[in-house]
């Protein structure tokens, strides 16, 4: 066996299809077939099978790409030990995050950074995309910021590490001069019967919503969709709507909102970083992640 095909069973088992695992890993289809073929000459078991006109892994080849993420992970301490020896905090690093935490906390992050007498090379990114999407990402990033409501399943356990962030908040968004406003916390049957602006489905504030209908025993009038947060704040403000938004990282800073919370319903999304694991041998992404924690508590401090 060879590490490059323990890699690419990997990408199988994540993507899917060897079409991605080629387009993720900058090779041909044909390059990643050759792949699979000599590590299944390894093995009597069959690795794959044929899943339509895609290829799929078996329990065999499930249950050794799994063990391949151990050998990845030592193979990548190895890789590392020098830079650990040193440790060397100038390495690059690139993390990506959902809009809303990019925005409260991408600046705080290189503010941290900038205070370190040797600091990593941090690239930043984000992507928009629903909560069953994040694992994915840390193949193509260090370091993913991700979030997901409280009560929905768990990140995948297998290949990837989750480094738990924050526990933040969902309350009502409402204009300042709402009847609804001058109420300490607000229950599912008393904004049943408002018009909401929301996110697109998949994404945490419909999830929320969805269960905040289901608790009201009534349909909600959905008037708006939109994810930008700014956007979902500007509409509530002139009185459009209301809406659902993160206490820490939007609420707080939004201008023009009355934010309260609701009760009777377990309305908290996590935030979490996710990473694969060989990534955390590296002082650099040590160090951001440290940054990430520090910027993080600073936010939660300012919006209690």
């Amino acid at each position: 066996m060879e590490l490059r095909q323990l890699e690419v069973l990997r990408e199988l088992e994540a993507f899917g299809s060897v079409t991605a695992v080629a387009e993720m890993m900058h090779v041909t289809p044909s390059a990643v077939s050759q792949q699979i073929a000599a590590l299944q000459r390894e093995f009597r078991t069959p690795l794959t099978r044929r899943q339509g006109r895609s290829l799929a892994l078996t329990e065999a080849g499930r249950a050794l790409a799994r063990a391949g993420v151990d050998v990845v992970e030592a193979m990548a301490a190895a890789r590392h030990a020098v830079e650990d020896f040193e440790q060397s905090s100038t390495g690059a690093v690139t993390l990506s995050g959902f809009h809303s935490v990019g925005q409260a906390l991408y600046g705080r992050v290189l503010t941290e950074l900038e205070a370190l007498p040797e600091r990593p090379e941090l690239h930043l990114s984000d992507e928009d995309v629903s909560q069953d999407e994040f694992p994915a990402l840390t193949a193509h990033h260090d370091l993913v910021l991700a979030h997901r409501l409280e009560h929905s399943p768990p990140w995948p356990a297998d290949g990837l590490t989750v480094l738990p962030l924050a526990q933040e908040p969902i309350d009502v968004a409402l204009a300042v001069g709402h009847p609804l406003a001058s109420r300490s916390a607000l229950r599912p049957a008393d904004v049943a019967g408002e018009r909401w602006v929301t996110s697109r489905g998949g994404f945490s504030p419909d999830d929320l919503l969805g269960s905040l209908a289901a608790l009201a025993d009534r349909p909600l009038t959905v008037t708006h969709r939109i994810n930008d947060y700014g956007s979902v704040a500007s509409v509530v403000a002139a009185g459009g709507a209301i809406g659902l938004v993160p206490r820490y990282t939007v609420g707080r800073a939004a201008e023009g909102l009355a934010l309260r919370p609701l009760s009777g319903i377990s309305a908290t999304r996590r935030i979490d970083v996710l990473t694969r694991p060989e990534n955390l041998h590296r002082r650099s992404v040590q160090l951001v992640v440290m940054a990430l924690r520090s910027a993080m508590a600073g936010l939660i401090a300012r919006g209690s």
